[in-house]
């Protein structure tokens, strides 16, 4: 039976224009589509207030927090944010950046074509583990983002400690690059901590060789 409280949502996201969309054998249909900050709060503060999500920076904001978070990105030309959405149903948010209009860019030298890239997976269900997920919805974020955008190079920041995240890269083929210190990052519009991260690169011709 249908989840009468699942179904409108659903019937919404597959009704939104993506501005990526691939069919994935033996996983199913991928949209990645642009984020809307009010529609969306719901599901991103759910995701972002669970402990396993403290690396992405924002457990303690509330939902209209988020909801104001992602309005102020959606006026930036730089930053954007993005729900991708397996089969109708939302499993990630992704967000890019220009690397040149990011704190990222006073840490390596930044070349023509890069692109900066946050994701973060939605848990896990009742069922536990999804194994096949995280390389699937990767391999698709990539094919928008290097193919789609035509970008050349993608650029990952996590948090040293986050081990997880930087072995995920690593085995999608990233490279990992030096250990540095983003600096704090204080605005009217935005604070950002100081942050220890691990760069990790991957090129176009290396996710793509074809």
């Amino acid at each position: 039976m249908t989840d009468p409280h699942t179904a409108p949502r659903t019937s919404a996201y597959v009704s939104r224009p993506p501005v990526h969309e691939q069919e994935l054998d033996g996983f199913g249909t991928v949209r990645v589509l642009p984020l809307d900050a009010a529609a969306d709060a719901d599901v991103i503060h759910r995701w972002v207030s669970e402990e396993r999500a403290a690396f992405w920076g924002m457990t303690g904001l509330t939902r209209d927090q988020v909801a104001e978070t992602y309005a102020h990105m959606d006026t930036l030309d730089t930053h954007h944010a993005f729900l991708v959405v397996k089969d109708g149903e939302p499993v990630a948010l992704l967000q890019t950046y220009d690397p040149e209009a990011d704190r990222v860019s006073e840490c390596y030298d930044v070349e023509p074509g890069d692109i900066g890239v946050h994701l973060l997976l939605a848990p896990a269900g009742p069922e536990g583990a999804r194994p096949g997920w995280t390389a699937a919805l990767a391999s698709a974020v990539m094919a928008y983002v290097l193919v789609g955008l035509d970008r050349r190079r993608i650029v990952v920041d996590p948090d040293v400690g986050n081990e997880k995240a930087i072995a995920r890269f690593v085995k999608q083929g990233f490279t990992a690059g030096p250990a540095v210190v983003l600096p704090e990052v204080d605005l009217p519009d935005v604070y950002l901590p100081e942050k220890k991260a691990q760069l990790a690169f991957i090129r176009r011709e290396v996710a793509f060789p074809a």
